[in-house]
């Protein structure tokens, strides 16, 4: 028994010693770090990170949630249930907004959409309707409908929507019902607006239905420029609505032209003359056809007989050579404005081939050049992606550039627990860089200037003998090289050869860029500074030749007692005394003995 109890107690304290000895190293590794680096000014590794409040969840959030949950609705129909939306539940709580940006909201382009509808069909079929007779006492009531369907539109956009726009004021995003509707009372679109609705209408009692007296309809343009303004914003490919447009315009000036023809054919009498009209066939068709003629000046039309026929067709010649000259010109333009980065694209091509042509460079130089700006061209559409965000703010540059990069950047381990706005100041200062197959990124030896992060392709590790052997296969997402932004005093050289596999898309941060930012952010850069010679200290730590890192050991080597708990306990045991340690300097020497 007594033995058994020595043998715990022997136990108890080999295992509290161990735990002291572990603390007297960690203690004397921290101060030996601090005497010998000047950049370790606290036990902390890395500067605390401020704390991100998180986003206020509105009070009624919870509420929302039971609702929706309890909102679910089911159809039980024989021995199945089928899940019913709650569509008209929801359409009747629908809360119209009491104020709308016309800048970035969809449903108010999707309602100009719906207005410029209705100002299309004035604009188109009140020339038809006028000049052609196709309207009847028959079908009268049908265009009388469509009619007012298309007031009721203007009535609503009028009084629902342009009274709840937004409008700036001063900087200031003004969302005040009351001051959005004195805005839009004292705007030259209300005065517009009103004469558009004009209730001439009531002088179809007097003078019968006539499509003139609804020609202030057509006055209601503004709503049409706004829509291509807003339409062209949220469109991918917009220069295909320009053309769409465009063309629209040239098919409307051939159409009322087709329509003032058949109103002076009508006027000097059908098939009165050869020039006019004969009344066979598709009235609008035939007359169209003639306005494309005309206007095109394609030529072949019979010549004008009376002096009304004379200048209704000079007219129509000076018309048409303006306009026609003015659509081809805004074509080009549309058509220039779409291509004008394959232009610029081709360009830069030629002239850099003309420059090789002129040195007498060789084929498979140049032959890499060229492959070097399709794949550039064809990947990202562009030579060089910083000359779009030159003219953005730089906050907005930040925000595109986080969206790009941050993800990655984020990753990297030699940045984890850095200043986050340092990471955002970074952000901006990479570059995008194309790499062809087989070519180098790095040469072992040469002086490592940039740290590399892979967004999209792959980059091989070469080392061994011949230098050609593939250590490692880097893909999108890694990093290397970033050792040599912060070491010092010939650190900085490259390891070992890095070749693209194929096309790579690399990130670049300089060295000077990085030393630029790390200014402002002392903490950020001992950091660095500290994690950089770590990472060098193990890439130049020798291995061990008795054994790998991983050989197992079967009895594990006893830790020394620390020199500083050895002195305690001489001091203790010449004084003589009786405290704890002269207690614990016995059972030490009571387990010596056992153990020898």
């Amino acid at each position: 028994r007594i033995g058994s109890a020595t043998s715990q107690s022997s136990a108890v304290i080999n295992d509290r010693l161990q735990e002291l000895v572990k603390l007297f190293k960690e203690r004397t590794e921290k101060v030996k770090e601090k005497l010998t680096d000047p950049d370790v000014t606290s036990d902390d590794e890395s500067p605390a990170a401020s704390p991100t409040a998180a986003p206020p969840s509105a009070p009624g959030d919870a509420l929302a949630g039971d609702k929706a949950a309890g909102d679910e609705h089911y159809c039980e129909m024989l021995c199945c249930a089928f899940k019913c939306r709650p569509w008209l539940d929801r359409l009747k709580s629908y809360q119209f907004p009491s104020s709308i940006d016309p800048l970035t909201n969809l449903m108010y382009v999707l309602w100009l959409f719906f207005v410029v509808l209705a100002w299309n069909w004035n604009c188109w079929l009140i020339p038809v309707r006028w000049a052609f007779p196709y309207q009847t006492p028959a079908n009268i009531h049908f265009w009388l409908l469509v009619d007012y369907l298309c007031d009721l539109v203007y009535l609503l956009d009028i009084i629902v929507f342009q009274t709840r726009l937004q409008f700036v004021r001063g900087g200031d995003i003004i969302s005040d019902k009351k001051a959005m509707k004195e805005n839009y009372l004292r705007s030259q679109r209300f005065k517009m607006d009103v004469v558009c609705l004009l209730p001439l209408d009531f002088f179809y009692f007097k003078v019968g239905v006539n499509p003139l007296l609804r020609f202030p309809r057509c006055l209601k343009y503004m709503a049409f420029f706004e829509f291509n303004n807003r339409l062209e914003a949220i469109l991918s490919k917009a220069y295909i609505y320009r053309v769409i447009r465009t063309t629209a315009y040239l098919l409307y000036s051939l159409h009322v032209n087709s329509c003032l023809y058949y109103w002076a054919s009508a006027y000097e009498g059908l098939g009165s003359t050869t020039w006019v009209y004969d009344g066979e066939g598709n009235s609008y068709i035939r007359c169209y056809y003639w306005a494309v003629k005309t206007l095109i000046t394609i030529g072949g039309l019979p010549d004008p007989k009376t002096l009304f026929e004379i200048v209704f067709q000079l007219l129509n010649y000076f018309t048409g050579v303006f306009a026609f000259s003015v659509m081809i010109g805004q074509m080009r333009d549309v058509v220039g404005a779409a291509t004008a980065g394959q232009t610029y694209y081709r360009s830069c091509m030629d002239s850099t081939i003309k420059y090789m042509n002129f040195y007498k460079i060789p084929k498979t130089v140049q032959n890499r050049v060229k492959t070097w700006y399709e794949y550039t061209w064809h990947s990202q559409g562009m030579l060089d992606e910083s000359e779009l965000l030159v003219q953005l703010p730089d906050k907005m540059r930040l925000d595109i550039a986080i969206d790009v990069n941050y993800n990655i950047v984020s990753k990297v381990a030699l940045f984890q627990g850095c200043d986050r706005q340092m990471i955002f100041d970074m952000l901006k200062r990479l570059r995008s860089v194309v790499y062809l197959p087989n070519d180098y990124v790095c040469k072992k030896g040469e002086i490592g200037r940039e740290m590399y992060i892979i967004q999209a392709g792959q980059v091989q590790v070469l080392g061994g003998p011949d230098g050609k052997t593939v250590l490692v296969t880097l893909k999108a997402g890694s990093v290397f090289g970033e050792i040599s932004l912060l070491a010092a005093g010939g650190g900085n050289r490259r390891t070992a050869n890095v070749v693209a596999h194929g096309f790579a898309n690399l990130f670049i941060l300089d060295k000077k860029d990085l030393n630029e930012i790390l200014v402002h952010y002392p903490e950020s850069q001992k950091l660095l500074r500290k994690k950089a010679k770590k990472m060098l200290k193990n890439n130049n730590k020798p291995k061990d030749e008795k054994g790998g890192p991983g050989d197992p050991l079967i009895i594990p080597p006893k830790a020394d007692t620390p020199k500083l708990f050895k002195a305690a306990l001489a001091a203790v045991g010449k004084a003589g005394g009786k405290g704890h340690l002269v207690q614990l300097r016995w059972k030490l020497r009571e387990l010596k003995a056992m153990q020898a």
